[in-house]
């Protein structure tokens, strides 16, 4: 399908790939989604550990009839208070819809509830969330969309589920689609100063207050000296992988797209500074007709800063996806 949709064009002065990335640091934008009200959902998994999913529901002031529900799901080291969650929660708002910003399992309000960690292939909690959505949030139908670490779970998820996923549409910002090769880029020297910064939040948020860990897990988290480290030593042990190339092997979005049949709308900036633009380029798109990349030579990592609005490109090229799809 075509979006129709004009062309990125980056807003002064965030001319680069880093200073996309950077700009909702540099310049935040607000949080305040009045008129629109929002209330507390919690998700039990049931899966035997006893973990919660702390969830925010977003009701818009003025509800559009038939909206589906939009779920959204943070990145790594994200929660439903990240910047981009918020620019997302408001314009599907505004449009009339409902919106469901998710904690994964230990990331933000979910940290206190849960014994256990996030992590890219924990497709499994996606499934159970929305098995046990209410009726009357779902009776409407439902769509995704997700963010960086989150949108590799959620292609993963929907390549599982093939044509059985409950969902009418589906969306990915920036995922790392190769989590292999996106870990080597990362730990290059000039993204050093991004893994510092990432990989000291891993660590504050692993071991904060509701974790359950293991002195020698708790130490391995500690000690971990990169991304890779730390998967390596705690995520791939504790989740039963080889080690963190098996994990990311068995993984990645990659093994999966081929097999999704949710119309889903796959964005990625060609100068994202995290996950070199070669894997996006490189995949057979006319491969899998439900795949739609939208792929502009610039953007950074989540930033989509444009000339044209103050709202961020992509939130409006999903949102014409949704609507138009």
């Amino acid at each position: 399908m075509s979006l129709d949709f004009p062309s990125f064009q980056p807003r002064f002065p965030w001319w680069s790939g880093d200073l996309q990335t950077v700009a909702n640091f540099l310049r935040p934008p607000s949080r305040d989604l009045a008129p629109h009200r929002s209330e507390r959902l919690v998700v039990d998994l049931q899966d035997g550990t006893g973990d919660r999913l702390v969830c925010t529901l977003d009701r818009p002031a003025t509800p559009k009839a038939g909206t589906p529900l939009t779920i959204l799901i943070h990145g790594l080291t994200g929660s439903q208070e990240s910047l981009y969650v918020y620019s997302m929660a408001r314009r599907v708002l505004d449009e009339g819809g409902s919106v469901l910003r998710i904690n994964l399992r230990g990331a933000g309000p979910s940290r206190a509830t849960c014994s256990g960690q996030y992590y890219a292939g924990r497709s499994q909690d996606f499934r159970a969330l929305l098995a046990r959505l209410p009726e009357e949030l779902t009776k409407d139908g439902l769509r995704a969309v997700g963010y960086s670490l989150g949108g590799a779970m959620l292609l993963k998820y929907l390549g599982e589920e093939g044509s059985a996923a409950p969902l009418a549409a589906a969306a990915s910002v920036c995922a790392p689609i190769d989590l292999s090769v996106t870990c080597r880029n990362m730990r290059r020297p000039r993204n050093v100063i991004y893994h510092r910064h990432i990989l000291g939040l891993m660590k504050i948020e692993a071991t904060a207050e509701g974790a359950v860990l293991s002195a020698a897990e708790r130490a391995a988290i500690l000690g971990s000296r990169s991304v890779w480290d730390y998967d390596e030593v705690f995520i791939a042990p504790r989740h039963g992988f080889g080690g963190a190339e098996d994990y990311y092997e068995r993984c990645k979005p990659l093994r999966f797209m081929a097999g999704i049949r949710v119309p889903t709308l796959v964005i990625g900036a060609m100068d994202d500074p995290w996950i070199p633009g070669a894997l996006y380029r490189d995949y057979d798109w006319a491969a899998n007709a439900a795949l739609v990349p939208l792929l502009p030579e610039h953007g950074g990592h989540v930033g989509f800063h444009g000339a044209d609005s103050r709202q961020p490109w992509s939130d409006r090229a999903v949102m014409r996806f949704f609507q138009h799809g």
